[in-house]
């Protein structure tokens, strides 16, 4: 037998609602009772998209504040503001949808699509106005801070794993 390399270690309750094995490649497909389901909601929590938001927000203004005090420019801040704008308003756009009510799986899934699309266009349709937005642009700020604004996702689902 070869060591194919690190198995796959799956939560306890997803485990004990599947029973299957860490031998098998893939987990059978199998119902889950009321109950089953309950403790796999509790073992996988949910992150609100408002939090993360919030979130991303947060460490927006920070960045525009430490971007100000190094620069001394409020044309630098401002730019890092707008930056902060194309990623929170855009992402305003899909928290939105994603906490609609829906009835089926499918019109889940083509729902956040459509929200994500438009989010994504929203947020090329802000960075190509930037220049007109704000006069006197500084890219620099405002790409760095919307880099570290969507960095804030990777570090919100960081969060979320631990307890």
């Amino acid at each position: 037998m070869t060591d194919n390399g690190p198995r796959k270690t799956w939560p306890p309750a997803l485990a004990a609602a599947g029973g299957w094995d860490d031998e098998s490649e893939e987990p059978p497909v199998k119902a889950l009772s009321p109950e089953q389901a309950a403790a796999l909601k509790s073992a996988l929590p949910m992150l609100s998209p408002w939090r993360v938001l919030g979130m991303q927000l947060v460490v927006g203004l920070l960045c525009a504040a430490v971007i100000r005090l190094f620069t001394a420019s409020g044309v630098a801040m401002v730019s890092s503001l707008y930056g902060v704008a194309a990623v929170v308003l855009p992402g305003m756009l899909l928290a939105r949808g994603m906490t609609k009510h829906v009835n089926s799986a499918v019109s889940a899934a083509a729902g956040f699509m459509g929200w994500e699309f438009l989010k994504i266009g929203a947020s090329i349709a802000m960075l190509v106005l930037a220049p007109k937005v704000v006069p006197g642009l500084s890219w620099p700020a405002l790409l760095a801070t919307l880099a570290v604004c969507i960095k804030v996702n990777w570090l919100a689902l960081a969060w979320r794993g631990r307890k």
